[in-house]
């Protein structure tokens, strides 16, 4: 992005499609009969706040992590790497995850302190993309502001990872996506 107004532009753009995908889509994971209600999903104001440039740290060793889905299963995921931000004012470390280590694109489930109240109770999900989330210099663009909700916060018909404990963060994330009402 070019200017700060460029990547707002970009963000609600991506909501825009979003929405119009969610409402329109037969593939949308909002039950038929409420598509022809639905008028667009509840997102934070864009804030810059929310978005950092941050060096991953990455593991010498990934560790498998089995987490638990909401249809009680389980998943197999690699803790790749951790990064280290700042959200007011409190110090926060978040784990990237890999499904697939031949993968470069990285998965950042958590939790805070506006799940179950304001935004999905189960958690929210960033992916990384490395053509999209990777600068020049190699850092990565961890942006909240991209949070969104996992499919099964629309219908009980999908299975989704939980976030584990470890990124169940002590802190008010007022970025991206907020809960869905039925």
């Amino acid at each position: 992005m070019d200017t700060a107004e460029d990547w707002i532009d970009d963000i609600e753009a991506q909501r825009r499609q979003k929405d119009q995908y969610f409402g329109d889509d037969p593939r949308s994971p909002i039950p038929e009969d409420e598509r022809g209600d639905f008028d667009g999903l509840d997102y934070y104001p864009v804030d810059p706040d929310y978005r950092f440039e941050v060096e991953l740290d990455r593991y010498d060793d990934p560790e498998p992590v089995v987490v638990g889905t909401s249809t009680d299963g389980e998943q197999e995921y690699l803790a790749w790497g951790e990064f280290a931000v700042e959200i007011g004012g409190e110090g926060v470390d978040i784990t990237a995850y890999k499904g697939d280590p031949s993968e470069d694109r990285l998965w950042v489930p958590f939790r805070d302190e506006t799940s179950g109240e304001e935004t999905y109770g189960a958690g929210r999900y960033i992916d990384l993309e490395p053509d999209h989330h990777r600068t020049d210099e190699g850092t990565w663009i961890l942006d909240f502001n991209e949070a969104y909700n996992p499919t099964c916060a629309y219908s009980d018909r999908y299975e989704c990872p939980l976030p584990p404990m470890e990124n169940w963060l002590d802190v008010r994330i007022e970025a991206g996506e907020k809960n869905f009402e039925h």
